[in-house]
């Protein structure tokens, strides 16, 4: 069995209390790998190594040098590929060709943020004052908590991590408990690279016992968060006593809408996908399929083709191509939805079924003539579970209120060949993204973020670099 410590202060610990935990394989249902356990002194240290970072060596690093590190490390990404996925498939279920494919792709991320290192530029005021002279500019905010969930742990470190460095700041990662040894690895990668102790420290633990600490940490100046909307709100409880400024990339119910023009080729197979990827373990997933009435029986039909054809098994088996939900807790949860919608009235057209004696499998399912006030269409199910529904409205803006008819407002998309309704739905379908022909969309350079109830502030692009910086004003009298 492999042992993953905390990194804090650039060095490997075992937990003071001596504690730990299991990782469990989703796939055999067998202990993949235990973990030392962060508590109260792991988080209080990680914290202090971050704050004397700050306010030490790394104040003083130019630009071109965090650049450098931040390079550093999408190399190392792109050499370690194999082996973070690896490490990933077997604690989260993911299938391999994903995971090793993501750990090489985020190389771009960490590229993409250094390239902006020096880019960042103040400004001069026009006042109305005499001989004065007002300046801005742009400064880290200082101690970042960055609280990561399991189930795109290294993509979604990549747009914390790499802004967070390349303005200046200082981060403590926690890992989710479920399944952490990725970054935990990760940490390695920043061992490796010759980081500044302190500037990056990696460590996880349970909610009350590290989560909450870290969060209402009097010296945490800025948390970013990524997870439910539940404990969304116990963070932003626990930051109140300190103010600390937060940004939150939470759940989604995104809608695939689609129109009778839209090319059936790229539909079926993209509408499979947005429900499916990741077994619906993802917030962005397309699991709420409208579609124009005079097209609806063979698009669903093609998805449940699809569906159906999924080879479902360990994700490290190449030819397998659908893996285990991420524990016994959310292949319940995913079950007792499925029954909700058959007892809201819905139609089971595929799946619905638990999936051999071991390992958390459970078959893509498609419910159709789902009603918008179905649980199973407003609440996140967080799993391969598609509520379709088919529409005959010519009015957009009657479509969009049936696409909107949710709490979240994260992602989304648009399936036409007009142009005209393509730009028109996108511009009335609330959520912080939508795609066109495609759906869920992810570059460096494309901002990414939630309304609603999907989160606050917005994550890739320069926009991802606002979260990281503050505005100082100087004045100068002649």
């Amino acid at each position: 069995m492999q042992k993953f410590k905390n990194y804090i202060n650039g060095e490997f610990t075992e937990s003071k209390s001596g504690k730990s935990f299991k990782s469990i394989d989703p796939s055999s249902e067998k202990e993949f790998a235990e973990i030392s356990l962060a508590e109260e002194y792991e988080v209080n240290s990680a914290v202090e190594a971050a704050h004397n970072a700050f306010y030490g060596e790394w104040s003083k690093i130019l630009p071109s040098k965090r650049a450098n590190y931040l390079r550093a490390i999408g190399d190392q990404l792109k050499e370690k590929a194999e082996l973070l996925g690896t490490i990933e498939t077997k604690d989260t279920g993911k299938l391999f060709k994903e995971t090793k494919f993501q750990a090489n792709y985020i190389a771009e991320y960490y590229y993409y943020y250094a390239g902006l290192v020096d880019k960042i530029e103040g400004s001069t005021l026009p006042i109305d004052k005499e001989d004065m002279h007002v300046f801005t500019t742009r400064v880290p905010v200082g101690v970042v908590a960055a609280i990561i969930p399991w189930n795109s742990q290294m993509f979604l470190t990549a747009v914390k991590l790499a802004p967070a460095l390349a303005m200046g700041n200082t981060i403590i990662i926690k890992a989710s408990e479920i399944a952490p040894t990725p970054l935990l690895e990760f940490a390695k990668i920043i061992d490796k690279v010759g980081i500044p102790k302190g500037v990056v420290n990696i460590i996880t633990g349970f909610a009350d016992t590290c989560s909450k600490l870290l969060t209402s940490h009097p010296k945490i100046n800025k948390i970013a968060f990524t997870g439910g909307v539940h404990t969304a709100k116990h963070i932003v409880r626990n930051s109140a006593e300190n103010l600390s400024q937060i940004s939150l990339e939470l759940g989604g119910k995104s809608p695939v809408v689609v129109f009778p023009d839209a090319d059936l080729e790229k539909v079926i197979p993209g509408a499979a996908r947005a429900c499916f990827f990741l077994q619906g373990q993802n917030c962005m997933a397309g699991t709420r399929l409208f579609v124009h009435k005079d097209i609806y029986e063979p698009v669903l039909a093609g998805v449940k083709e699809m569906a159906e054809a999924f080879t479902i098994g360990h994700g490290l088996i190449p030819t397998n191509d659908f893996g285990p939900l991420i524990s016994a807790t959310q292949k319940e949860r995913v079950m007792e939805y499925i029954q909700i919608g058959k007892d809201e009235g819905a139609d089971l057209v595929s799946g619905g079924e638990s999936v051999g004696d071991r390992g958390y499998f459970v078959q893509p399912t498609i419910f159709s003539n789902v009603k918008g006030d179905m649980r199973i269409a407003r609440e996140e199910i967080f799993g391969p579970v598609l509520c379709a529904e088919s529409f005959d409205d010519s009015d957009l803006e009657t479509i969009a209120n049936k696409a909107n008819n949710t709490s979240y407002g994260l992602s989304g998309s648009v399936w036409t060949q007009d142009i005209s309704v393509a730009h028109k739905m996108a511009m009335l379908i609330d959520s912080g993204q939508v795609s066109i022909n495609c759906h869920a969309a992810v570059d460096p350079a494309i901002p990414f973020g939630g309304n609603k109830q999907s989160g606050w502030g917005r994550e890739f692009g320069k926009e991802g670099l606002e979260p990281y910086l503050k505005t100082k004003a100087t004045t100068v009298i002649f």
